[in-house]
């Protein structure tokens, strides 16, 4: 058994422009080989987007799209003797909201488009509507959980 101590976890600034949290794991997420400022820019521009077509303030749609695109549940492959089971696992709220994120810019990345902070900004604008792929995702992380409910008994 493993006698390391557990990893702390880093305290995750604000970002300067919105100062909020959530901004900053996005561009951290959408970083590509240590490129900040692009993926930075490409965050901003999406928020730029964002607020020049529908008029409401980013922020809020952009904590709404996360919010929507966050599963409750997930399944876990469990081995009982032999066979492999999805057993489904409540998510805790540090990892649903890194999975919201990872759904989204996914999401975004296979979108057809011209520009990444067009195909963000319309993602994002899809996921605060309950509509696009990364709540299609969330959906079907759902759905896998309730058919397989019957292993519940087999959690940790």
């Amino acid at each position: 058994m493993s006698r390391r101590q557990k990893a702390q976890k880093r305290v995750i600034p604000a970002d300067p422009v919105y100062g909020s949290r959530l901004v900053t794991m996005m561009t951290r997420r959408i970083m590509y080989s240590g490129k900040k400022s692009l993926a930075a820019s490409i965050v901003y521009g999406a928020m730029a987007a964002i607020k020049e077509r529908t008029g409401e303030e980013p922020l809020e749609q952009f904590e709404t799209a996360i919010r929507n695109a966050t599963p409750l549940v997930e399944v876990k492959a469990r081995r009982v003797g032999g066979a492999t089971y999805q057993v489904p696992m409540e998510v805790r709220s540090e990892r649903g909201t890194a999975l919201a994120l990872r759904w989204l810019i996914a999401a975004s990345r296979q979108r057809s488009g011209r520009t990444m902070a067009m195909k963000l900004a319309n993602e994002l604008m899809d996921a605060a509507n309950e509509t696009g792929n990364a709540i299609r995702k969330r959906e079907e992380t759902h759905r896998m959980a309730e058919a397989n409910k019957a292993f519940a008994h087999y959690r940790y």
